[in-house]
Parts: C-alpha cells; structure tokens; sequence
C-alpha cells in the first residue's frame, strides 16, 4: 500500500486546485464579472473544495479527514 505523506500529493486534492483556478479565470470573463457579490461567493466556495481536504489530511486521522471532506463536498455542491 502507498504511504501519501502530504496533501499534495493526493489527486483529488490537485483537482479541487484547478477547480479553483479555472472557477476563478472563468467568473473573470463572463458577466459574473460584474456581479460582485455572486462571483467572490463562487470563487470562495470554489477555493474552500482544496483548503478543506488539505486541512482534513493534516489532521492526520481518518475520522476528522472524512468530515473534511464532507464539507468539500458540500463546498463543491454550492459551486
């Protein structure tokens, strides 16, 4: 079995990322760019998919890491 020692490495964690930087270049270019309130609500619940599995990893136990990524998964649902 595969030891992953950090967050990054983890490839669920490396999709959320470019969740958050395509969300972020597309809420740039379209007329979301306009609506001020939507779009920073958009790009937070976007960036949150990424922050919250690397702080469930970091909590270093499986209990707190699923809760955390339940809350990802919520973040995602809102995007």
């Amino acid at each position: 079995m595969v030891k992953i020692s950090c967050f990054e490495e983890l490839d669920v964690w490396r999709h959320a990322a470019q969740i958050g930087v395509d969300v972020y270049q597309i809420a740039d270019k379209t007329p979301l760019s306009e609506d001020f309130k939507s779009r920073d609500q958009l790009i937070a619940a976007a960036i949150s998919i990424s922050n919250n599995i690397a702080e469930g990893f970091e909590y270093n136990n499986n209990k707190d890491f699923v809760r955390f990524l339940i809350y990802a998964k919520g973040s995602a649902g809102e995007v």
